[in-house]
């Protein structure tokens, strides 16, 4: 049955496509933990510390629902992006409830209309308002933490006569909000992000974009680190295992991985922009060329020196 947007005026949907908006997303949120990287259900709470210890998140999940995912974010970064929309057109009063409909969010996002998707999409809305997530981060004082979910409240209504999903509504949490606002908070990221089917890999890219971003060079991470920074639960031999299968088939967006090591030998992964070392590579060859011309322009210029001089010195005799 070919699926259409519902005319109830009730709930117009105001926001663009996500076609037609630039991917934000949070700088806070991309070099952290806050999801699970399974679409199993997890119920073990990820517990994080900054290296220097300044900064730590604890995720929680009730176990009736599991915790929220990586693919769950989607619809954060969807609201992230359409809010920032809104305030790039100068709307004032920026809502924390959005609206909209079931079938635009599920396009938005790159998924498909089946109504399994949409089963899956109440199921994310409800991870996003269980799970539980402690944190020092925007705290007021060193000790201090904020506490809160990803959503306050959702709904979704369904068509009494055709069973069919129509309009739906999220409000974002305070914690959630308050950041999209702050300026110079969030970080666009590649369309193809919502393509990338597994969970290291979408960490991975948001690890990358906030940490290499354009610096020329790349970033280089230990991969015990990138291991805290992901969240995972694998044992170290099966997250190593999956870091090399994602550096042989090299297809994150915007950025190229090869497995390197640092000064003291340790394991590490180079994230480096896509077209970086190309261009490196152009730019060497054209000032290689440039420094034989350089030379051959000396040599010829040493030579009709010394036949000048020649002329003069056999003139004299």
């Amino acid at each position: 049955m070919k699926k259409r947007r519902d005319p109830s005026p009730e709930f117009d949907l105001f926001l663009p496509i996500m076609g037609d908006l630039p991917l934000k997303d949070q700088r806070e949120m991309m070099e952290r933990p806050f999801f699970s990287l399974q679409k199993r259900k997890r119920v073990k709470p990820i517990e994080y510390t900054s290296p220097d210890g300044a900064t730590w998140v604890k995720i929680e999940a009730i176990p009736a629902y599991g915790m929220a995912t990586i693919w769950d974010a989607d619809i954060i970064i969807w609201a992230t992006s359409a809010l920032n929309r809104m305030r790039e057109q100068g709307v004032n009063d920026l809502p924390r409830t959005l609206t909209t409909t079931s079938y635009d969010l599920l396009r938005a996002i790159k998924r498909n209309t089946s109504g399994r998707a949409y089963q899956d999409l109440q199921a994310a809305l409800q991870r996003l308002q269980t799970t539980s997530i402690s944190t020092s981060i925007r705290a007021p004082k060193r000790r201090s933490k904020a506490g809160f979910n990803w959503l306050d409240k959702w709904t979704l209504e369904v068509d009494p006569e055709t069973d069919q999903p129509r309009g739906m509504t999220i409000t974002l949490s305070d914690w959630v909000y308050e950041g999209i606002m702050a300026e110079r908070s969030l970080l666009t990221m590649h369309p193809d992000y919502f393509l990338l089917t597994g969970g290291l890999e979408r960490a991975l890219y948001r690890i990358a974009r906030k940490h290499a971003g354009n610096q020329r060079g790349g970033w280089t991470c230990r991969v015990e680190v990138l291991r805290d920074k992901t969240g995972s639960d694998s044992k170290p031999k099966e997250f190593n295992r999956m870091l090399r299968k994602i550096v042989e088939t090299n297809q994150l967006p915007d950025y190229a991985v090869e497995m390197v090591a640092t000064n003291d030998g340790s394991p590490a992964i180079l994230f480096r922009l896509r077209g970086e070392a190309e261009a490196l590579a152009l730019s060497e060859q054209l000032q290689a060329e440039q420094d034989r011309r350089d030379r051959m322009e000396a040599d010829r210029r040493r030579t009709a020196e010394v036949d000048d001089l020649m002329d003069r010195l056999s003139g004299r005799s």
